[in-house]
Parts: C-alpha cells; structure tokens; sequence
C-alpha cells in the first residue's frame, strides 16, 4: 500500500488507540515487534487505518489496522441496504447478497494476508506478477505477523492509476500540439475526446517512441550546450527531459489490468473481486518503466474448476456472438427468469460479462437497463459463482471508459478461455 491508495488528508484514529489494538492483537509491546512504527497513518480507509514500520530486521513495510467495531456498523448499513432493495429494487437483492458475503472477508486481515499470498503465488507461477519486468506488481504480505485485525505487508512505491492518469493527461494535453504534427495531434486527442475510443497500444508505442528519440535529442543538444557555452559565466544551463515526460501508454494498462484479471478468473479460479481504481497502482512513472501495482485482496472470490470451465464457455460463446450457446451455458449455470426469454438472457449475459455501450443500453445507464431488463422478464435466480467475475469485469470497463479505452471483455479474455478449453479437452 501507498499513500496514494488511501485518503492522503489523514483521519482515522489517534495513534494511542491503534497502538492499544496492535498490542492487543500481539501481546507483546510495539517496539518489541517493529523496530520502528510511524505515529502519523499514511491514509484512511473505511474499515482501518495504514502506518509505514520497520520490521526488527530493517525491512520496510505498511501496517493496515482495523477501526475497533467497524464489522457490527457494516451489517447494520448492509442489513438497511438489503430491506430497501427488497421493497424497492428486488433485482438489486441476489448480487447485493454475494457481495455483501465476499465484503465480509474484509473483516479477517488474517484471512485477506492468506488470500493476498495465494493470488501473489499464482500470478508470480504464471510469470505476470514480480520485479519491474512483469506486468504487475503484488505485494508480500508477512503472514506471521498478519492477524484478524493487523495486516502486514510489503509497500508498493506508486500512487493510484487514476491520479497517475490524470496527471499524464494533464501533461500530454500541454505538450500535444508543439510535440506532433496536425494529423497525429488529431488522432491522439480523441483519446481526450468524451464517446471515442483513443489510440491503440500499437500507436500509443509509435507515438512515445517518437517522443523518445526527440527526447535523447534535445537532452544531447543541452548536454553539448551546458558543456560548453553553458560554462560561461551568467549562462543559464539547459534542463535536462527525463523519461518520466513521456506518455502512458493508456491503452496497454487497459489491456493488461484485462490479461492479469482474465487468467486469475478463466486459469486460476481464484481472484481479487474489487479491482476498482483505488486498488490499482501505477509503479515506475518516474524511471519511464510504468508497471501496475494490484492491492487490496480482501474480497477474493474462488470457484471450482466445474464453474471455470463452464465460465470459458460463456466467455467464447459471448465473443463469438453465439446467442444459442450463451443461453445453453447460462442455463447450465443457474440463470433463471420467469418466462425464460432467451433475448433477455443473451443481453444479461453480454452486459454482465462483456461489453456495455449505449447502443446495447439503449441509451441508458447500465444499471437502469438490467432494471428494465428484469421487469420485462423477472430474475428468479443468478449465478451466485459469477456475480463477483461480472463486477470484475463492469469495474474494468468502467475504467477502460474513462480513459477512452473501451473493450470487449469476451474478447479480450477469449484466447485465455480457449486455451484452458483445449488444455481440459472440452474444445
């Protein structure tokens, strides 16, 4: 964790309180556990607190310790939630209890250390996860120092993929017209452009390549320069452009944040249920070698190879547009309606699953059509087993919109799905 992934304005509880838990749960005094433990929290989060330390051996971690009653305050609001549904948005209810089933976890840092080490296992076994060479990042969570309520882990040093974004933007946008010509500027700004789609990672190379070069450029000129004229006495030397002004390829942290949370659902069944925003960071921004960051595994969600298998039909089924065997796959996997309509089926499947855009929705925000969609045909059951996939992928899409990458999550997850099809020998 960082502080980046918290509220950076602090909060939280005074640190005699957090000391009085951290003991507690150790029995043992604070300085005879870490050598060094920071009074001031990096950041607040809802259910606790995070504090940078120094393990006896020097090593450097973040502690996340839990707010003292936060559990019975969550099943009360969850209870209130589940009673208004009932009454006014019955849709909401089947999800609503899977989710709140998988939240609980939350609530066992010991649980979520365990859960944190066996994604990290996997991830790491498959080459995605390790140093700055993979595509991500995972933390080492310290298992005997983990309890119900401390969590103690490695720090990741990066701040949250969406201010990283933005700053990028920010930057970019400045820079856009004076560093390309007309026609390229007008192609990279659609990536700035609400309801269009930006450039490819293919291009997005093309573009930070050119950059580059131009860069190396101008740092050679101002290193001949500041060795020379720049000697001169009242001479200004010429800044040097490190690579941190070159720009994030968008479009391959899409794709990748896809690839990494495809094989943890389709080869593992074992994934992080919340990848939103907040839990993903960027690594490396200011060597020029950005590299995603995934925290936060309290709401892991497993399935049997049963369900997996059944999934990766579902997922090349979707890709392949093939109504009759999504709706054959999500018969087989429980979903039930009251009067079965196979169209309605197919459209939940493709919105839950895959892809949502205004000409699916009709113009409408994704969670008003499953609601119109529910009372022109009532669910009576969901796939309790992949409710937490469907929200992985609608928060992937979600931030695939907001940086202008739309995608396809059939399709991005297909080869994966194939693969494990053929290696069970069921395509």
């Amino acid at each position: 964790y960082t502080r980046g992934v918290w509220n950076e304005e602090g909060g939280g509880e005074p640190f005699e309180v957090v000391k009085g838990i951290v003991e507690g749960e150790y029995g043992k005094k604070l300085d005879q556990v870490f050598d060094s433990f920071e009074e001031v929290p990096i950041g607040a989060a809802s259910i606790g607190q995070v504090h940078r330390a120094t393990l006896k051996d020097g090593t450097r971690v973040v502690v996340k310790v839990m707010y003292p009653g936060v559990e019975d305050v969550f099943r009360g609001d969850v209870r209130t939630i589940k009673m208004f549904c009932e009454v006014a948005q019955p849709v909401h209810v089947p999800p609503l209890i899977e989710i709140e089933k998988q939240f609980m976890t939350e609530f066992d840092y010991e649980l979520e250390a365990k859960q944190l080490a066996k994604v990290r296992k996997n991830m790491m076994a498959a080459n995605i996860a390790g140093d700055s060479s993979r595509l991500c990042a995972i933390p080492k969570p310290y298992l005997d120092l983990c309890t119900k309520r401390v969590l103690v882990m490695e720090e990741l040093k990066g701040n949250k993929l969406v201010v990283e974004l933005k700053k990028d933007m920010e930057r970019q946008m400045e820079r856009m017209n004076n560093s390309l010509g007309d026609d390229a500027a007008e192609k990279f700004s659609k990536e700035f452009t609400l309801g269009e789609n930006g450039p490819s990672a293919k291009e997005y190379d093309a573009m930070i390549g050119l950059l580059n070069a131009k860069r190396r450029v101008t740092n050679l000129y101002a290193a001949l320069y500041n060795g020379s004229v720049g000697w001169l006495p009242g001479v200004q030397k010429k800044e040097y452009e490190s690579k941190s002004s070159l720009p994030i390829n968008h479009a391959k942290l899409v794709d990748e944040l896809l690839f990494i949370h495809g094989n943890q659902i389709l080869v593992d069944g074992c994934f992080n249920g919340d990848p939103h925003p907040g839990n993903i960071l960027l690594l490396g921004v200011d060597e020029g070698k950005p590299q995603l960051g995934l925290i936060d595994y309290g709401q892991v969600k497993q399935i049997s190879k049963e369900e997996r298998i059944l999934f990766c039909k579902i997922i090349v089924a979707l890709a392949n547009k093939d109504k009759e065997m999504v709706v054959q796959c999500m018969k087989e996997a429980g979903y039930k309606t009251q009067r079965m309509d196979p169209d309605i089926m197919y459209r939940f499947a493709t919105l839950a699953y895959d892809e949502d855009n205004h000409e699916l929705t009709e113009g409408q925000h994704i969670q008003l059509y499953m609601e119109h969609l529910h009372h022109k045909d009532p669910v009576e059951h969901l796939p309790q087993q992949y409710i937490m996939a469907s929200r992985v992928s609608i928060l992937l899409r979600g931030l695939g919109h907001a940086v202008h990458q739309s995608r396809s999550v059939a399709e991005a997850w297909k080869p994966i799905a194939e693969k494990v099809l053929k290696e069970e020998g069921q395509l």
